[in-house]
């Protein structure tokens, strides 16, 4: 499975891991995923959704189906 959040779709960044003597490595920084369980009381079901931090303050501000409607609508979720 993917490391994208399915609500903000922030994904993994690349960079470089330098070290004391000024070598460069590249890495990658991957968002801050967590797997939750959300409830949906207009269709009295729950969803699991892999969300990032920001993405779980988004969907407690605006509410479940608002959110995935606006991630649909970006093209972030299919």
């Amino acid at each position: 499975m993917s490391r994208i959040c399915t609500i903000t779709g922030k994904q993994a960044l690349k960079g470089n891991r330098v070290s004391h003597s000024n070598i460069k490595t590249t890495r990658r920084f991957y968002p801050n995923l967590q797997e939750k369980k959300f409830y949906i009381p207009e269709t009295n079901e729950w969803i699991i959704l892999k969300v990032s931090a920001k993405g779980i303050k988004h969907i407690n501000k605006n509410g479940v189906l608002n959110s995935l409607q606006k991630a649909y609508n970006k093209g972030i979720i299919y």
